[in-house]
C-alpha cells in the first residue's frame, strides 16, 4: 500500500537498536519523499548509477533497483555517483546551500576575466575551501576552477564570432586567459578544436587512419595531431573508411604510415587494452567537430565515470536543457568517437538500453564490464 502523503514518519524507523538501516523503513521515506530523513541515509538506483536522498522529486524507481547506505561514501565505492537533480551531499549537516552556489556561479560568470582562487570563492561564499571545493562539485557537477574555464571558453568563441575577421590574440586577453598558451592549452584538453580551425569550421585537417581487431570487433581509429576523431566499430574496412569520409567530407584522410607516429601507437594500444579491460579510465584527448549543443553534451557524457550510467533526460536537465531528451539521445547517436565519448553510458529512463549505435550487444558489454572493473577497485 502507498503511504497518503500526510502521514509521518515516527522516530528512528529507518535505522534499527543497533543502528542498522531499516530497509523496510528507508523505502517507506523514499515513497514519502520524506525530507526530515535528508542526511539520515541515502538510496542508490542500480539502473540509473546514482545515489540520492530520500526527499528526491525524480519518479520512484522500481524497489528491487534500490540499495540503501548510511553514508555517501559507502555508495560511491559501488560506483554510484551524487544526482544532479536532489543533490544529496548538500543534505549533509546544515541546510542545502544551493542559493549560496548559485549566487557563486553568478560571480564567477560575472568576474569571469579576473584572477579568481579557491580561496578569494572560498571568502565569497562563506565557505573554506575544501568545504566549498565538495559542495560546489555536488551542487553544480564540476569543480570552482572548471566552471570558471568553462565560462572563459564560453567567452572566448563569443568574442571570435563577434569579431568576424579579427585577431585571436586580443580575444584570447578579453576572455580572460591570460596568454595563449593557457588558451591553447585548455583547447587541447577539451571537445572542440584549436581558435583558428573554430573559425574556420575544420576544413583542411589532416587525419590519419588505421583499423584493427579488438575483443568487441573490427575498430577503426582516425587522429589528428591533436586527438581522436573517429572511434567506431564495423564489419570491414572499407565500410569504416566510408564512413569516416561521411563525417569529416573536408578532411585530407591519410592512411597509417609504416611505422605509425607515436601518439596513434599510444592511442590505438589504450583503445584496445580498455575494451579488454586492462585500462579503466582512457583519458584520451579527443579532437571532433561539434554544433554548441554537441559539445555541451559530449564534455558532460565525458565526466561520467565508468560504471555508472544515467537517463537521457537525466543528461539534458544537468547540462540546463530539461526538455531536450530527445536531442540528447541524437547526440549520443550521432557520436563519431566511441568509447573515448563514452555514450554507452547513457541509458532510458526505465532502465532500458535504449539505442547504440554500434549494436545493444556491445553496449550491454562495455556497461557490464565497466561496472564489473569498478566492483573491484
Amino acid at each position: 500500500m502507498t503511504p497518503s502523503k500526510d502521514m509521518t514518519l515516527t522516530e528512528g524507523i529507518t535505522s534499527n537498536e543497533a543502528g542498522r538501516l531499516n530497509a523496510e523503513g528507508c523505502w517507506l521515506a523514499v515513497q514519502m519523499r520524506d525530507a526530515s530523513q535528508d542526511g539520515c541515509f541515502f538510496y542508490g538506483v542500480l539502473t540509473t548509477g546514482v545515489y540520492c536522498r530520500p526527499s528526491c522529486p525524480a519518479r520512484r524507481p522500481n524497489r528491487e533497483n534500490v540499495r540503501f547506505y548510511g553514508k555517501a561514501e559507502q555508495a560511491e565505492r559501488e560506483g554510484l555517483r551524487p544526482c544532479r537533480r536532489c543533490h544529496p551531499l548538500a543534505a549533509i549537516g546544515a541546510a542545502p546551500l544551493a542559493g549560496r552556489i548559485r549566487d557563486l556561479c553568478a560571480y564567477i560568470e560575472a568576474n569571469a576575466d579576473a584572477v579568481l582562487t579557491l580561496a578569494d570563492l572560498g571568502r565569497c561564499a562563506g565557505l573554506s575551501p575544501y568545504h566549498l571545493q565538495r559542495t560546489f562539485k555536488a551542487i553544480v557537477g564540476v569543480s570552482p576552477k572548471q566552471y570558471l574555464e568553462e565560462r572563459r571558453m564560453q567567452s572566448f568563441k563569443s568574442i571570435l564570432r563577434r569579431k568576424k575577421g579579427g585577431g585571436v590574440t586580443g580575444a584570447i586577453y578579453e576572455a580572460g586567459f591570460g596568454s595563449s598558451s593557457r588558451l591553447y592549452e585548455k583547447a587541447d584538453t577539451r571537445l572542440g578544436m584549436t581558435p583558428i580551425e573554430y573559425r574556420s569550421g575544420g576544413a583542411g585537417v589532416e587525419i590519419t587512419y588505421g583499423s584493427a581487431e579488438t575483443a568487441l570487433g573490427l575498430m577503426m581509429m582516425g587522429a589528428t595531431d591533436r586527438g581522436l576523431c573517429f572511434v567506431q566499430f564495423g564489419e570491414s574496412a572499407a565500410g569504416l573508411l566510408a564512413t569516416l569520409k561521411s563525417e569529416y567530407p573536408k578532411a585530407a584522410l591519410v592512411p597509417m604510415p609504416e611505422p605509425a607516429p607515436a601518439e596513434f601507437t599510444v592511442w590505438m594500444s589504450a583503445l584496445r587494452q580498455h575494451l579488454e579491460g586492462r585500462q579503466p579510465d582512457l583519458g584520451l584527448p579527443v579532437h571532433v567537430r561539434a554544433t554548441a549543443f554537441q559539445m555541451k553534451v559530449w564534455q558532460y557524457l565525458r565526466s561520467i565515470p565508468p560504471g555508472a550510467v544515467q537517463a537521457y533526460g537525466e543528461v539534458a536537465k544537468t547540462i540546463g536543457a530539461p526538455r531536450a531528451a530527445r536531442a540528447v539521445a541524437r547526440v549520443c547517436a550521432s557520436n563519431p568517437v566511441a568509447i573515448a565519448i563514452p555514450c554507452h553510458r547513457v541509458i532510458r529512463g526505465t532502465g532500458a538500453l535504449g539505442g547504440y549505435r554500434w549494436g545493444l550487444e556491445r553496449k550491454r558489454v562495455l556497461i557490464d564490464r565497466e561496472r564489473d572493473r569498478s566492483a573491484r577497485e
